[in-house]
Order: C-alpha cells, then sequence, then structure tokens
C-alpha cells in the first residue's frame, strides 16, 4: 500500500489535490460484498467487472532482497514426568484412587468420560 501512495504523491503535481478517505467497513457495504464474493469465489453478478492482476501495477525502485532459508531450529522438549492416561488406566483397572478427596472425585467423574479397550 505505501508503494501505491508514493507514486500518487509523484502525480500530485497534476491535480488541484489530494484527499485520502477512510471508508469505515460497517458502511461500505458495496466494498463488503466484493470481498465475500471474492473470498467464497462466487459467480461475479452482473454489471461487476473482474480484472485480474498477476503482477503489481507499479514497479518498485528497490529491489527486494531474497534471504536464504533460515536454518530449521530444534528444541528439546521435556516429556513429561506421567502420561495423563496413567491415573485414568490405574482406576478402570484396578480401582486405585489418589488420597485426596477432591482428587478422587475428580478423577471417577472425569473418568466416565473414558473406556479401557484392549486391556493387556
Amino acid at each position: 500500500m505505501d508503494a501505491y501512495c508514493a507514486e500518487i504523491r509523484k502525480l500530485k503535481e497534476k491535480f488541484y489535490g489530494i484527499d485520502y478517505h477512510h471508508a469505515v467497513r460497517d458502511q461500505n457495504q458495496l466494498a463488503d460484498q466484493l470481498s465475500k464474493i471474492g473470498s467464497s469465489r462466487a459467480v461475479v453478478p452482473p454489471g461487476v467487472f473482474v480484472q485480474d492482476l498477476l503482477v503489481p501495477s507499479i514497479k518498485e525502485e528497490k529491489e527486494v532482497e531474497e534471504l536464504p532459508p533460515a536454518k530449521p531450529l530444534v528444541l528439546a522438549v521435556p516429556s513429561p514426568v506421567a502420561d495423563w492416561r496413567e491415573q485414568f488406566i490405574k482406576y478402570l483397572t484396578s480401582a486405585e484412587v489418589p488420597t485426596d478427596k477432591t482428587a478422587t472425585e475428580c478423577l471417577i467423574h472425569r473418568s466416565k468420560h473414558y473406556v479401557l479397550v484392549d486391556a493387556t
């Protein structure tokens, strides 16, 4: 967008003046409808003309420097001390519960959502 504004500023001597007006999206229903048509790839209604721009319509003065791809960053993620399923498996196989009453109620309540399949 900055490149387009810079190109317009170069042409300002050829006009009496330049005014920029920001249209709030809620108050610009036509642009909203057009963006919905474009994003959903819907059929363009009659009377609306479409032009696909495959290249920028202005030439940028500065060249874009291409950087080599960044080296992949490898992070060591520590494995959890205990598997979150372990407490459910213990409860479902041997009815072993924690000593804390609140944790026991929570485990019993949450374990109703799980079924142990092929317990070997």
